[in-house]
């Protein structure tokens, strides 16, 4: 629980007009909303409002969705954590090591050459001056970025997130289960969890109450929508919109095993790999302690025009989400929410 709900409710109302926020804050336990708040416009042309129902980008929020589908079809004996990208995918990788499995996919343990290296890249729009980001309609589209380049290291032999990695798991998915990644998402994981607002939709056909994505330049104040800054369509490494009770309806999905097992959703949840101090990477998701202690599972997103940051923390029960239609904002307002929990 909050630790002063009156104090706590100012101090982040403060920050989201300190950072200019732009976005909904939605932080509620299993009986009671604890902070809700929408601000900004979802169209700043139109002059149309952010409220608590809009749909936003989550960018690589929804790599976790892509770790259930895979956790799903371990479950269901379809595949095992241990299976080879090479014995799924055949050789048309020619540089990439024999051994890489599901498990260093989901790790981002895998040393696949990435599309877009985040640790030494920072201009995701760089990706598209040799190819238009409106051909990017299926994973398999993605493929030319990387398939040909050489390995970065051994599997297993260290952390560095990947988005080309679950960008294959997708792949995975499709392959073992003859759908669309996408289609498989909306089968069982929206559907199952009531997510009925989400979705992966184009970005030349955006569905009624979803924010369209803004890039501001902060020198001269004048802003650009990101209609050409993100590929058409989200995939597995990242573009679904949800809204923020959607992201709750996800996190009671985990919770009460509508979509994994105990068994399962413990070995989605398990800290599988350090990063950093006290900061671990399970499948898909991103784990912090304290005190030796799990703080909080957590999941976050950015590309240009969108932020997000989502968390449950189970020693509260609290799950906060936090979308936002700009590049910035949602961090700040996280670490204020924490230091009051």
């Amino acid at each position: 629980m909050l630790k002063n709900k009156s104090i706590t409710n100012k101090l982040l109302s403060d920050v989201i007009e300190d950072v200019n926020f732009s976005g909904v804050v939605f932080a509620k336990t299993e009986m009671e909303i604890a902070f809700q708040s929408a601000r900004g416009h979802s169209n700043r042309a139109d002059e149309l409002l952010n409220n608590l129902n809009t749909r936003f980008g989550i960018a690589s929020g929804c790599k976790l969705f892509t770790a259930i589908g895979i956790c799903q079809l371990v479950e269901e004996g379809i595949l095992t954590f241990d299976t080879r990208l090479k014995e799924i995918m055949g050789d048309i990788f020619p540089h990439f090591d024999k051994d890489i499995t599901v498990h260093h996919l989901l790790t981002h343990t895998s040393g696949v050459p990435d599309y877009f290296d985040e640790e030494i890249m920072d201009d995701f729009e760089e990706l598209w001056k040799e190819r238009p980001m409106y051909h990017l309609n299926q994973l398999r589209d993605f493929l030319p970025l990387f398939q040909n380049n050489k390995m970065m290291f051994k599997p297993g032999e260290r952390f560095h997130y990947n988005n080309a990695g679950f960008i294959l798991l997708g792949l995975i998915i499709e392959k073992r289960t003859g759908l669309n990644f996408q289609d498989y998402v909306q089968l069982n994981i929206f559907e199952p969890c009531g997510m009925k607002d989400s979705g992966y939709f184009r970005f030349d056909n955006l569905p009624k109450n979803t924010a369209i994505g803004y890039i501001d330049n902060e020198e001269d104040g004048t802003w650009r929508t990101n209609i050409y800054s993100l590929p058409i369509r989200g995939g597995s490494d990242g573009g679904a919109y949800v809204t923020a009770q959607d992201m709750t309806f996800l996190w009671d999905g985990l919770r009460t095993y509508k979509l994994l097992s105990k068994e399962y959703t413990e070995k989605l949840l398990t800290p599988h790999v350090i990063v950093k101090d006290v900061k671990y990477y399970g499948y898909g998701i991103w784990i912090s302690k304290r005190n030796d202690s799990i703080f909080k599972y957590h999941v976050m997103g950015y590309d240009p025009g969108v932020s997000f940051h989502s968390a449950y923390y189970p020693a509260s029960g609290l799950t906060l989400v936090i979308p936002s239609n700009k590049s910035f904002g949602p961090s700040a307002i996280m670490e204020t929410f924490e230091n009051h929990i």
